[in-house]
């Protein structure tokens, strides 16, 4: 009798096999960290790999649709009913950039390496686990730029201010250096599990889509789930997105306590369906953003692949 045949189908670190063999029961698809049996692992490498890729598709992801998380910020900071300006969509762009470009690139730089490590620890079928704490990691790392970026981001997309260095200046001497981290619990309470969903989901649905196709996907193909993966962990946190926009643009006034009592405040005060507060923009935002972001992130790691090849044995 033949042996079982296997087919392979690479992924980065993870190599899936689908036996085929006739008198075997029905197939089951499961997750091997072929960098585990067979290559050896560069930490260096996969951080420089992902803090390049990470920067690039975290700076044009950003530039292309600010204007959306304008209006988005826009809509979560005014109360009631008032109505928001639709002028200076691109309101504090350039000191944001300056800002996103070394989150994002510390953010992926964090996470590659770091889930590559886990998914040589980690038995086969933990591969999710794996992708879901080096999200949290990674987060928490980057949150030390991503949240004063935040801060003076959403202070000058609501017209507290006219750019980033006056913004800066003006929160630190009225509300000291602490003023620039304003609404820090509630960013990691948001942006953690964020961060982990978003990227666990991108990869999973990225697996599923090469198990079902049998092939590499498509530049544009990676785009859609990238979509995909952003929208559904958009919708997943609106509330928490406006509970830390509102304690990030309050200021001084210090309307809310903490996490908790803002989103009871607004609850109370403005019903249920405010934590809901732009919905559809932060979806269209962060779908597209996705796709923008998935899809750069994974063209600059494999230029630089085929540039700068990881170093052999």
């Amino acid at each position: 009798m033949d042996a079982p045949a296997f087919q392979k189908i690479s992924l980065g670190a993870l190599e899936y096999k689908r036996c085929n063999s006739p008198m075997e029961p029905p197939c089951r698809f499961f997750a091997s960290v072929s960098a585990a049996e067979n290559k050896p692992f560069y930490f260096l490498h996969a951080m420089y790999e992902g803090i390049i890729a990470g920067g690039a598709a975290g700076v044009i992801a950003e530039a292309v649709l600010y204007p959306i998380d304008t209006i988005k910020t826009r809509l979560q900071a005014v109360h009631g009913g008032g109505k928001i300006n639709f002028k200076g969509l691109y309101s504090g762009l350039a000191g944001n950039l300056a800002g996103v470009l070394p989150a994002s690139a510390i953010f992926v730089g964090v996470y590659e390496p770091t889930k590559q490590k886990l998914l040589k620890s980690l038995p086969e079928n933990l591969s999710a686990l794996a992708q879901l704490t080096a999200g949290a990691i990674g987060g928490a790392a980057s949150s030390l730029v991503r949240v004063p970026t935040e801060v003076v981001k959403q202070r000058m997309q609501t017209g507290q201010f006219a750019s980033a260095p006056d913004a800066i200046r003006l929160i630190v001497s009225e509300e000291g250096f602490k003023g620039l981290y304003a609404g820090y619990g509630s960013f990691l309470l948001r942006d953690l599990p964020f961060d982990a969903i978003q990227f666990c989901i991108y990869e999973q649905m990225l697996m599923g889509y090469k198990l079902a196709a049998k092939r590499d996907p498509k530049d544009a193909e990676i785009a859609i789930v990238g979509a995909f993966a952003g929208a559904i962990t958009g919708a997943m946190t609106t509330p928490l997105d406006v509970v830390k926009t509102r304690l990030m643009v309050q200021g001084s006034a210090n309307q809310y306590k903490g996490i908790f009592d803002c989103a009871r405040t607004i609850a109370k005060e403005e019903g249920t369906r405010a934590l809901l507060k732009g919905l559809g923009p932060r979806v269209l935002w962060i779908g597209v953003g996705g796709a923008i972001f998935f899809g750069v992130l994974e063209k600059t790691k494999q230029i630089l692949a085929q540039r700068c090849p990881q170093p052999k044995m």
